[in-house]
């Protein structure tokens, strides 16, 4: 008779470090997601080609510039490469930094392309 050990899969585990500050990342958030950003400052690595698709041979670092709201009402970080200036989006974890995410989603309001004593007049 022969018995077979049912183990429970175990978890991949990979990491990356931060291109801006350093910080050891994990590709998964603590929800399970998987991420491509530094939660502590946003910041991510150019590795795909979003015009070409596939893999970017770029490498250059994406700095976060903005919050887009979808219509399902989910977060997505806007980021720009630093090297190439190609745009990208990815989906808010659930661990990213609140106070950077909060800062950028108010950035147009606090700094609009226009005085704001035009208001007082209306």
């Amino acid at each position: 008779m022969s018995s077979t050990s049912s183990t429970p899969p175990t978890p991949k585990t990979s990491t990356f470090a931060c291109a801006w500050c350093g910080l050891t990342v994990s590709t998964y958030a603590a929800d399970g997601t998987r991420r491509n950003h530094c939660p502590s400052c946003l910041q991510s690595r150019h590795v795909l080609d979003q015009v070409e698709g596939g893999p970017s041979d770029c490498r250059g670092r994406m700095s976060p510039i903005a919050i887009a709201v979808l219509r399902t009402g989910g977060w997505t970080v806007v980021h720009r490469c630093v090297r190439c200036d190609e745009l990208t989006s990815t989906p808010v974890c659930t661990d990213d930094n609140q106070l950077i995410l909060m800062r950028m989603a108010v950035r147009p309001l606090a700094q609009p392309p226009f005085p704001l004593e035009a208001f007082g007049t209306l």
